[in-house]
Formats: structure tokens, sequence, C-alpha cells
């Protein structure tokens, strides 16, 4: 089975843009391809409650919890709005995704 195109990418900058952190921005964490979901850094933290084992020990844990895909758009450093994104062909054959607004190619 193909793997999902996703608009985004690890260490991108991205803007929520509904729920409860609307309007916050951060940095991509990590990808959660089977979900469409993105892991943002400081963005809907959530709290586990965990048991203690080993060394570790136990108490709340506050992390970051996946956001849907469709719930963010990606940060134009130029426009510095969020924008959608076009694929783009290079000179050299490469694909890269730029910003639709101002051209701007988010692949350097």
């Amino acid at each position: 089975m193909l793997g999902k195109k996703l608009h985004v990418k690890k260490n991108d900058t991205v803007v929520v843009i509904s729920g409860k952190d609307k309007s916050k921005s951060g940095k991509v964490v990590s990808i959660v391809p089977k979900k469409d979901g993105v892991i943002v850094e400081g963005i809907n933290m959530i709290k586990r409650h965990t048991k203690a084992r080993g060394s570790e020990q136990g108490g709340i844990v506050e992390k970051e919890a996946p956001v849907h895909i469709s719930n963010v758009m990606l940060l134009c450093e130029k426009c510095g709005k969020p924008v959608r994104t076009k694929v783009t062909v290079l000179e050299d054959g490469k694909k890269a995704r730029c910003c639709v607004k101002c051209g701007e190619s988010f692949d350097k």
C-alpha cells in the first residue's frame, strides 16, 4: 500500500487554524500518517498519569498530542502568514513545495 502524501514535513513551522490552540504556531516534531496527524511542539498539550516503573518516578506528565493534518497550515517566512502550498518542478527536475501567494520555496 502506498503512503499518503502530506503537505507538511518534520521540522516545518506550522500554524493551527482550528481548535483550542487556534492561531498558535510551532515546529513539527513528528508525523503520525496512520491517523493523519502531526505532533507540534507546545501545541495540544495533554496530561498523562504515569505509574512509577523501576527507577522512573511516577506522576503527572504533560506532553503533546497529535493535531489532525487538516487543522494546520505551513507558515511562510516571506509572507508571515499561514499559506497553502503548490508543487513546482525546479530546473534540475526535482519537485519542491512553494507558497501559493509569493512563490517562496519551502524545500531548500
